[in-house]
């Protein structure tokens, strides 16, 4: 019992820093004179109810096993949803516990699905709020791939662990140092975006909700048009920038300030992550050139935005994509598949896997030719073993199995062909806005059905939590282990 109570313990201790959070929304209700009781009854309970958690199991041994560490880290997000809800739920907007809970999730999550349709009239408490959201959902991801998922072995994540100790006794005290100095170069790269928005023409709000929302490549933003709203350039360059800058992992931060001053130079999956950028923007260059009058400038311009945008699971948009031709809604598809780097705020398959998969394939075909050689599989100078290489396989066949269901289910409650593969895509990649009239780039969720909300908060928690991490508590044989 003693691991269970630490498990709630550190339940609780999150509960309380979620409601001191809702201090700031507090803040800016009052600065902008919008102030209610929404923020205050909500942080009230969150932190009387964490409050509790902790004073109940205050005789927890702080340590835990491997079993709790996958049970914690489900329980964590779906804690932080369901609490993250209370200020849409209890707020004067209408939301039903069903919209609040998706918003929520899609927040903490970064996702960037909205059921929220007019932006602009929305209270500057829950705009901030969804920044807030995605921010911490943003460095908790991050804190997760470098602490906990590595010891899970989870689709190849065991490849980022951070030190060589593979007890599982003591997860929790092994990587504080390392956390603390993870988190202040997360909070120093937001300061850097809110300064560059700042200066590049927003007003100091925007500039506060949307450095939150890039450094977390989450997406949320407070107008229906996204950062097309500006139409400044320099926000949309600046965005670019600090897009990739929480796509890289944050590991490698750490690394060049320790001295590896090549980091950014050697890693493979980093330079993965540049050269998918490069080739994706030029394919979409070429096809914006040949199908509209806009100049090659402008068309380089927006091509790099919205592949660095989808790629990365940020999904912000500068222009509606969806009347840009069928060739851009299936390439867009593609790019939501495979995401950044892990280690990063990023979504998605994740770029490691796919370049694993891609040498696997080519040493099966050189095996093919060349039936006696040896073709040793090796990744940033790691021998890649069967095991290793079975975990990241049967984890890309689940992510595309659970597309199609997800998918499936969507379109049982009438939703159409793109509309439910666009929502599958866009909820198990968390990426954000859909494809398509419904829920395209100008678009939003709050009309699709009741089940489906469900359905697809379901699929971004699986996303978040790299689906294995929550799949595995459903089997005894996991527990009885």
């Amino acid at each position: 019992m003693t691991n269970n109570k630490t498990i709630f313990f550190i339940l609780g201790i999150l509960q309380i820093i979620l409601g001191f959070f809702m201090i700031f929304p507090i803040m800016a209700q009052i600065i902008y004179n919008e102030f209610n009781s929404t923020f205050v009854n909500s942080a009230i309970i969150t932190i009387i109810s964490g409050s509790l958690f902790c004073l109940s199991n205050l005789d927890q041994d702080k340590k835990i096993n491997l079993q709790q560490a996958f049970l914690l880290t489900s329980l964590s997000w779906i804690s932080v949803a369901i609490f993250g809800s209370f200020p849409f739920f209890l707020s004067d907007m209408n939301f039903s516990f069903t919209d609040s809970f998706f918003e929520s999730m899609s927040g903490i999550t970064t996702t960037g699905s909205t059921i929220i349709e007019n932006l602009q009239n929305m209270p500057k408490g829950l705009l901030l709020w969804r920044a807030i959201l995605q921010w911490l959902g943003g460095i908790g991801i991050v804190l997760m791939a470098i602490t906990l998922m590595p010891l899970m072995k989870i689709g190849g994540m065991q490849l980022f662990k951070i030190d060589s100790s593979d007890s599982s006794e003591k997860i929790l005290p092994k990587s504080r140092e390392i956390a603390l100095r993870i988190f202040l170069i997360y909070l120093f790269l937001t300061i850097l975006c809110l300064i560059s928005y700042f200066f590049s023409g927003m007003n100091m709000f925007d500039s506060i909700t949307h450095s939150m929302t890039t450094i977390a490549t989450g997406g949320f933003s407070n107008y229906n048009e996204s950062i097309g709203f500006f139409k400044n350039p320099l926000i949309e360059v600046i965005s670019i920038i600090f897009i990739i800058a929480g796509s890289i992992p944050f590991i490698a931060y750490l690394k060049y300030i320790s001295g590896n001053k090549k980091i950014f130079f050697d890693d493979i999956q980093i330079k993965g992550l540049f050269k998918i950028c490069v080739v994706a923007t030029m394919i979409m260059l070429i096809y914006l050139v040949s199908n509209n009058d806009e100049s090659f400038l402008n068309n380089l311009r927006i091509s790099t935005f919205n592949v660095v945008s989808i790629l990365s699971g940020t999904g912000y948009v500068t222009s509606n994509f969806d009347l840009w031709g069928e060739f851009s809604l299936v390439f867009f598809l593609i790019l939501m598949f495979i995401g950044g780097c892990a280690g990063s705020t990023a979504c998605g398959i994740k770029i490691f896997r796919i370049q694993i998969l891609w040498i696997f394939i080519k040493n099966q075909i050189k095996k093919i030719i060349y039936p006696r050689g040896i073709f040793p599989t090796t990744y940033n100078s790691q021998k890649i073993n069967e095991k290793f290489m079975s975990s990241i396989i049967s984890f890309i066949f689940l992510y595309f199995l659970i597309f199609f269901i997800i998918s499936i289910l969507l379109s049982l409650t009438g939703l159409n062909f793109i509309t439910s593969i666009s929502g599958a895509a866009t909820a198990i990649s968390n990426v954000g806005p859909g494809l398509g009239e419904i829920i395209g780039p100008n678009g939003s969720f709050k009309d699709i059905p009741i089940f489906s909300k469900w359905v697809l908060s379901i699929g971004m928690l699986l996303g978040r939590l790299e689906i294995f991490a929550l799949l595995v508590l459903f089997f005894p044989n996991f527990w009885k282990n």
